[in-house]
């Protein structure tokens, strides 16, 4: 089983249970599905409802219909399997760059190790460059080589 980071709960609505989650999650259509598992503290939990409101993912869980049962639940990460997702071949979460080496001018400049989210579509690498760090924005990716764990960043003058 390979866990996959999908968000925190930060509060809850209402007094059934319904628990608020922020999400930068890629592919939250596919994550929060009804009668989906999903992980919080390695525990297994049933997805019973989901909505989408304001910048939130609203979720209720089997067995749990009022929000005195679901109160221990708040600051807690939740994750998801990925073989839950179905992932298409070409859809890549970011626990797939982790470990690629980045490849730029034509030689490997180190390797990615963390990748921060600034919105929904921007992200941010961070490569581990000798002694340093460097922070690459996705956009310069030029080419992803998963066959061959090589990332491809469009050459610009001063990055490295």
């Amino acid at each position: 089983m390979e866990f996959i980071y999908l968000g925190k709960i930060t509060s809850f609505h209402g007094i059934k249970g319904e628990i608020r989650i922020k999400s930068n999650f890629d592919y939250k259509e596919k994550a929060f599905k009804v009668h989906n598992k999903i992980y919080i503290d390695k525990q297994a939990y049933t997805i019973k409802s989901y909505r989408r409101h304001k910048d939130y993912e609203m979720i209720t869980i089997d067995g749990y219909s009022d929000l005195n049962h679901v109160l221990f639940l708040k600051n807690k990460k939740v994750y998801i399997d990925k073989e839950t997702l179905n992932l298409e071949k070409d859809e890549l979460v970011d626990e797939d760059y982790i470990g690629l080496k980045v490849i730029f001018d034509k030689k490997e400049q180190g390797r990615i190790k963390n990748i921060y989210k600034i919105s929904l579509k921007k992200k941010i690498f961070v490569v581990e460059y000798k002694t340093k760090e460097v922070f690459v924005p996705f956009e310069l990716v030029e080419k992803i080589d998963l066959k061959n764990k090589k990332v491809y960043i469009s050459y610009v003058k001063g990055l490295f």
